[in-house]
Parts: structure tokens; sequence; C-alpha cells
């Protein structure tokens, strides 16, 4: 006997699909993220993981560069805050230059589990609460070791520059094929460099390519810390929103 296909369902009797939020729609990116990479976060794929058109989205996500910054602010919540407590807290410890270092090198670990989001963040401009979290934090540890609000408010945009840099170029390392060769010849021309043409290079040799990159970040970030604190007030000027 030959059966028929069932009756097609009215749209009434459908289940609704759930209302559209920006939150919902960062969740999502999110998890798209996690399975398929941020290349493949796109408002097309977005949409069609949300069952929806592309246009709906735009009433809650301008473009792409500002969905991937607001992935980009979602996983700051997963960055360590906690050293950025007052020093007379319970649990503290180290002084807030070791902390603020604590700090940062937590934000560079998120980047770090996250190659593309680390690339994406050179660009990016997070605002959300995990982000301003994050700019807070490193702020009051500043201010703790009485650096000047000057100093303080450029200085954070100099440690985060350097702190995303970082863990962009060891997200390229990590992924393109290439780069254990390029890294191999880099090492091969220093450590053979002419005494002739280049004494200094030739006199340092492994030294310009020793230590660890995890003493080197940190070693890093003391250095701008050291000149935060030692430069002069810088000529501000606020901003009216």
């Amino acid at each position: 006997m030959r059966e028929h296909p069932p009756p097609p369902r009215s749209r009434r009797e459908r289940p609704a699909k759930p209302a559209l939020t920006r939150d919902g729609i960062v969740d999502t990116a999110v998890g798209l993220m996690r399975a398929e990479g941020l290349d493949r976060v796109t408002m097309r794929r977005l949409a069609q993981e949300l069952d929806t058109g592309p246009a709906s989205l735009y009433v809650y996500v301008r473009n792409t560069a500002e969905l991937h910054a607001a992935v980009l602010d979602r996983l700051l919540g997963e960055v360590d805050l906690s050293p950025a407590v007052a020093a007379d807290a319970p649990g503290a410890s180290g002084d807030w230059r070791e902390r603020l270092v604590r700090l940062l090198t937590s934000y560079v670990e998120v980047l770090f589990e996250h190659p593309a989001l680390a690339r994406a963040a050179l660009a990016a401009r997070p605002f959300g609460e995990n982000y301003l979290d994050l700019v807070e934090a490193v702020l009051a540890l500043l201010a703790e070791g009485g650096v000047a609000p000057g100093r303080a408010s450029w200085g954070l945009d100099l440690l985060l520059q350097y702190a995303t840099a970082s863990a962009a170029e060891h997200s390229i390392r990590g992924e393109a094929p290439e780069a254990q060769d390029d890294w191999d010849a880099l090492t091969m021309a220093l450590l053979n460099a002419s005494p002739d043409r280049h004494p200094r290079i030739a006199a340092l040799g492994a030294v310009l390519l020793s230590g660890p990159a995890e003493a080197r970040l940190a070693w890093g970030f003391q250095v701008l810390i050291s000149g935060i604190t030692a430069a002069p007030e810088p000529p501000t000027t606020p901003v009216t929103p």
C-alpha cells in the first residue's frame, strides 16, 4: 500500500523560535567560534545557526567586527582579576607590580587559548562589562602604586597593546606551518652574523634568543611598568561623551 507524505504543518503549529537578543547572539557566536573557529563567525553563518536572516542580526550587532569584539569581551570574563584586590585584602600576595604582571599574564593566556581571537584583538575594540572590568583592575593596581592619573591612563594602553601583540605573535607561530622554519632561519642568521659587518649581533649571539617566552613576557611588562612610573605626566585632554 502506498504511503502518503504527512500533510504540511501550518506555521502556527511550529514551535516558536526564541526571540533574538544581543546576549543570545553573542552566546551563539562564542559556541560557533569554539566549534568552527573565528573565521567562521560571520553574520551570514551566525544567521544560519540562529535560523534567521542576516538582516535580523544587524538590529543587535552592526557588523562582523563588532560581533568579534563582543565575542572577545565575553571571553575576557575568563581573565583572573583577583590580583587586583587591595594589598591588605585577604588572599592578596605580592606588591602591586607583581600582581599587575599576574593580571596581564592571565589576559594573555586567555588569548593564547583562542589564536584567531588574539589576532582579531589587535583591531577589535571591545566595550562590554568584562573589558571595563579588566581596565578597572589595571587602573586600580597602577593607582595602588601611586602612578599619576595621566601616566596610568596612557600606560594602560601600552600595557594592553603589548599583551595583545604578544598573544597574536604567539598565535601566528603556533598556527602557520612555515613559522618554525622562519624562526630557525632567523636563529641561524643571528648566530652566524658576521663580526665585521654586525659586531654587536655577533658579540651577543645566543643572548639575543635566550630565555623562555614566559620570562620574556613578564620582563617586558616590568619594563613597561617601570617606564610608566618614571615617564613625565602626558598632556592629557579629557574626551567629552
